[in-house]
């Protein structure tokens, strides 16, 4: 004990890093609960879209300066072991929490424009039931026609229907079991005209979109279509084509 305090006064320093570690790691944790909280206000209307969206850059940015002062902590001193693990948990979490928004931000600058994907361009399934729900909202339900299939074509070429080999009652019952698997709020579902709708809520800032899946007879049994439309925002970032690949693959591995 005695030899490490005499260390410790012969070099003074070394107690910097612990004190670089705790409020690195301690900015990192701040930083990283205000991009949660940036989601969580504005689901509860304590603040704009635009200021939650600002909240979580700022955010970001100091994640950033959390884990550029860990990486520093880590590489230029010599150090504790307890102010190495806070140095390096810190860099873990403020990496993360720089990680996440960089990640939405590239999905952005490679996303188009569009947030209205379905499997059907010539004839998309038509809302009935979640027109109400979208009074309120931005984005209209009128299919764009040939500007918004040509956009869909050139970025996701793989978005086309599903067809069963089973009748349309029973396609009809598959899809149906499929959309709850997928944890969508079920807005109507009408046996008769083959039509389910379902509204998904998104994680962290709680934007709903709004899914329609259709059936109909075909040669070989039944054909399923889905189309999913944002609420809000001109682009989805790619949401709406990955939520319809996700139910796809869920209706297909019901047999």
């Amino acid at each position: 004990m005695d030899k490490r305090l005499a260390e410790e006064k012969s070099a003074p320093w070394m107690s910097v890093p612990r004190w670089a570690a705790a409020n690195a790691l301690t900015l990192a944790i701040v930083c990283t609960a205000l991009e949660l909280l940036a989601g969580v206000g504005y689901r509860l209307g304590w603040w704009s879209l635009g200021n939650g969206f600002l909240l979580l850059r700022y955010a970001a940015y100091g994640s950033i300066a959390a884990a550029l002062l860990a990486f520093a902590d880590l590489s230029l001193f010599v150090q504790s072991r307890r102010a190495v693990w806070m140095a390096a948990l810190a860099l873990i979490i403020g990496a993360a929490g720089a990680g996440v928004p960089a990640y939405y931000l590239y999905r952005g600058q490679h996303a188009p424009a569009i947030h209205d994907i379905t499997t059907d361009t010539t004839d998309p399934p038509r809302f009935v039931d979640a027109v109400a729900l979208r009074k309120d909202a931005p984005n209209p339900l009128e299919y764009r026609g040939a500007s918004l299939a040509g956009l869909q074509k050139k970025h996701y070429p793989d978005i086309a229907p599903v067809m069963l080999d089973v009748p349309p009652p029973e396609a009809f019952t598959r899809a149906l079991a499929a959309a709850h698997a997928m944890g969508w709020a079920i807005i109507s579902e009408v046996p008769g005209d083959l039509r389910i709708e379902a509204t998904d809520t998104t994680l962290l800032f709680g934007f709903k979109d709004d899914v329609v899946i259709r059936v109909r007879p075909a040669e070989q049994g039944s054909r399923v279509d889905v189309r999913s439309v944002s609420r809000i925002g001109l682009s989805d970032l790619g949401t709406n084509a990955r939520r319809i690949r996700s139910y796809l693959k869920e209706l297909q591995s019901r047999r």
